[in-house]
């Protein structure tokens, strides 16, 4: 095909019918083929000559193949592109949408890839944004190149395994055509020859296209290069010389205009237009902006003059629906808005969210933009998506000044967002005194809540506002606080705020309000008390106030007393403990024989005899059923499915990684008890450590009658007199026996800040 070797006789029969018309129209093909843009097919064997002629309709004898090529290709005709690059009348068409593709709408390319799968490969380079046309074709050629490339490796790959195949399969496969097998040189011959023309190819594809890129970048940065420079002369040059190249972008998609409207010299941005024309003005970057944007944003009123007298579009929106309008408006630049306005910028325009020009000059507190606007005709009242109006904006953010503007020219005091806050929750959120006493007078109500039940005094108390919460106490009432299933001492000691927590009980909230079951069931530890929230927050000052007012502090699931162990502070342990916390409390999900409180003082000697001062009850810790027996029942299954156990004190001590603190720890609790009997697997382990000796000691030998005194007055007085600081002092005893009875003898002196663990 490529060039003038000999044929093999068993060929000699195909070469006859092969005619000059045969050649002509091939050798056509093959030339429209590998020059189109994207049609390019390199399998250039017999059979895919055969079905060529079969598509242009030229006669074949069927002497020498006979019925073979119907079996070979039933039916078949040569994919769609080819046919339109085949057919003589149809060639125009074909060429027409190839060489204008750099002109076709996304949605018209779309269309080609659908139509054809080769297309749709070649055609992927198009995904890319605002492509020049010049690159574009140039890149196209690369691509096309690169696939043919690819085909022919495929084939020449294809053929070496035919090569190797066995003699049967070798005439298998060209039988149906009426090969032998001597023609593989002759394949292999036009496999070479194939690739030398697609190698010339490549290589010119490939130096347009590098060509083409190198220029257009050359170009590009020459042109934003003169205008950053403010150089007039040069750009005036590229003006007339690389018109090409001012209808290029830069990576951000912008223009030379666009660079043009960025700088301050304003004949640099004259120069620019002239040469690009106002079809200019609305091109846009990669984040939507049009000149006239860029020059707003960067605050250039002469060149947003400019571009506006030229014909720039007032509104027009970016990617985030903001026009220039809202874009001076939060740069607080007045000027610009009276321009734009001055231009017919809409006021009332919608943008991101539905929120309109006059509420961002609202959310800034920018007074004199917010007459400006008003008084270009903005609604006082707009609603965004959420059913924030401006006035909610500017409560929200304590500008008095703009809320009272808003509120002379109508706006309602009463109206509510999407989740139904009011106008006073929203100025809840910054607390100005000012503010909330501007509403209350307009007849603000304080008892209105959101949809979740909390009230505009739920947040301020949260929020630590106290000015303000002493403006909303008298406003507000407790039977609808009551109802909300809150209490804003809740709100003030999840915040830390001391001084509201007080102000709230001096005007008489109940320190023992628990929350609201649904409003519990949002919390994990579903927390009840004030308290809790105190005691979690490690706010020492709002547990002592909330305690000393009455609150209970073993009214939550999760007790107080537990959250302190578990922050081991010593302080905050004993307040709880002087006012009344539970020490013999048991966790909701229990595993012990023993309180639960005893697992947080394994390891602290302080804890554990602060425990067991305020009356843990010691003697749980020495029950054992099994006694001197083996510990393993005989019906003993190795697992239990039950959550609830009754696991004995022996059994946890005794475990690998706590039986080196079991001395310890049993010497101590021995110091709170009369004899006790020790099982026999906690003996096994006791006899391991240093502590044992003295252990035996206590055991073998009769306790002091003095403490045997002291725990029958400590059982005599009870857990809850004892901790009583108030009924201490009035006891009739001497201040030695009274520190006798309250084991102060054992107080390792003033313990400050967290356990060692």
């Amino acid at each position: 095909m490529g060039g003038s070797k000999p044929r093999k006789r068993g060929d000699q029969d195909v070469l006859a019918t092969w005619t000059e018309e045969c050649q002509q129209c091939f050798e056509a093909l093959k030339e429209k083929l590998t020059t189109a843009p994207v049609l390019a097919y390199a399998d250039f064997s017999l059979p895919f000559i055969l079905q060529v002629m079969l598509a242009l309709g030229l006669s074949y004898p069927r002497s020498r193949i006979g019925q073979d090529v119907d079996a070979m290709v039933p039916g078949t005709t040569v994919p769609w592109p080819l046919q339109l690059a085949v057919c003589p009348e149809q060639v125009e068409v074909t060429q027409a949408p190839v060489s204008a593709f750099v002109l076709h709408t996304p949605a018209d390319l779309a269309a080609f890839q659908e139509a054809d799968p080769d297309i749709k490969t070649a055609l992927t380079f198009w995904r890319r944004n605002k492509r020049d046309s010049k690159e574009a074709i140039a890149s196209c050629c690369a691509h096309t190149t690169q696939a043919m490339g690819q085909q022919l490796q495929l084939h020449t790959a294809g053929v070496l395994r035919q090569q190797n195949n066995t003699k049967q399969q070798e005439i298998m496969e060209f039988d149906p055509f009426g090969l032998e097998e001597d023609e593989d040189a002759d394949t292999q011959f036009m496999i070479e020859q194939s690739l030398l023309e697609i190698g010339k190819l490549r290589g010119t594809c490939r130096e347009t296209s590098d060509d083409s890129i190198d220029l257009i970048s050359k170009s590009i940065k020459k042109i934003f290069s003169a205008i950053r420079q403010g150089n007039e002369k040069l750009l005036k040059d590229l003006s007339i010389k690389q018109t090409d190249g001012f209808l290029q972008t830069d990576s951000r998609g912008w223009t030379p205009l666009h660079e043009a409207a960025a700088q301050t010299n304003q004949t640099i941005l004259e120069l620019t237009f002239r040469a690009l024309g106002p079809d200019s003005l609305e091109r846009r970057t990669s984040g939507g902006q049009t000149a006239l944007c860029v020059a707003v944003e960067e605050g250039l009123m002469e060149n947003a003059a400019f571009l506006l007298q030229q014909g720039a579009q007032p509104d027009c929106l970016d990617q985030d629906q903001d026009s220039p309008l809202f874009t001076a408006v939060r740069s607080g630049r007045a000027d610009l808005v009276k321009l734009l306005l001055s231009w017919g910028s809409s006021v009332n325009r919608e943008g991101c969210h539905g929120r309109r020009p006059l509420h961002e000059a609202a959310k800034l507190g920018n007074l004199g933009l917010a007459e400006l606007l008003l008084g270009a005709g903005a609604q006082p009242d707009p609603r965004s998506h959420y059913g924030l109006t401006p006035l909610a904006l500017a409560a929200q953010g304590g500008h008095r000044e703009v809320v009272e503007a808003l509120l002379l020219k109508g706006a309602d005091v009463f109206s509510q967002a999407k989740d139904e806050s009011s106008i006073l929750y929203e100025a809840s959120s910054s607390g100005d005194p000012g503010v909330i006493r501007l509403l209350l007078d307009r007849g603000a109500d304080a008892n209105v809540p959101i949809h979740s039940g909390h009230m505009p005094i739920h947040r301020i108390s949260h929020r630590g506002h106290l000015q303000a919460l002493r403006m909303l106490i008298p406003a507000t009432s407790m039977a609808d606080v009551s109802d909300s299933g809150i209490s804003p001492l809740h709100s003030a000691a999840a915040g830390g705020h001391t001084d509201c927590i007080k102000a709230l009980l001096d005007a008489g909230y109940d320190p023992n309000y628990m929350l609201h079951p649904q409003i519990r069931r949002s919390y994990d530890d579903e927390r009840k008390s004030a308290l809790f929230f105190a005691v979690s927050n490690y706010d020492m000052a709002s547990v002592k106030l909330l305690l000393e007012a009455g609150a209970m502090p073993n009214q939550d699931p999760i007790k107080c007393l537990q959250v302190a162990l578990r922050l081991g502070n010593y302080d905050l342990i004993k307040m709880l403990l002087s006012y009344g916390a539970n020490v013999n409390y048991f966790c909701r999900v229990n595993t012990t024989h023993f309180p639960s409180a005893l697992q947080y003082a394994f390891k602290d000697e302080v804890i554990l005899r602060m425990l067991c001062s305020y009356g843990y009850d010691v003697e749980r810790c020495f029950d054992c059923p099994y006694g001197d027996g083996s510990h393993i029942p005989e019906d003993y299954e190795g697992w239990s499915s039950t959550v609830i156990k009754d696991t004995m004190f022996c059994e946890v001590i005794t475990v690998s990684w706590l039986k080196h603190l079991s001395g310890h720890v049993v010497r101590i609790l021995l110091d709170y008890m009369d004899h006790v009997t020790l099982c026999s697997k906690m003996k096994a382990v006791l006899s391991e450590q240093r502590e044992w000796p003295d252990i035996c000691r206590l055991q073998e030998n009769p306790r002091a009658l003095q403490h045997l005194c002291r725990l029958q007055i400590r059982r005599r007085l009870g857990r809850l007199r004892l901790r009583s600081f108030t009924f201490m002092s009035f006891l009739p005893l001497p201040q030695r026996l009274k520190d006798y009875i309250l084991y102060r003898e054992y107080e390792l002196g003033s313990h400050r800040g967290a356990c060692w663990a």
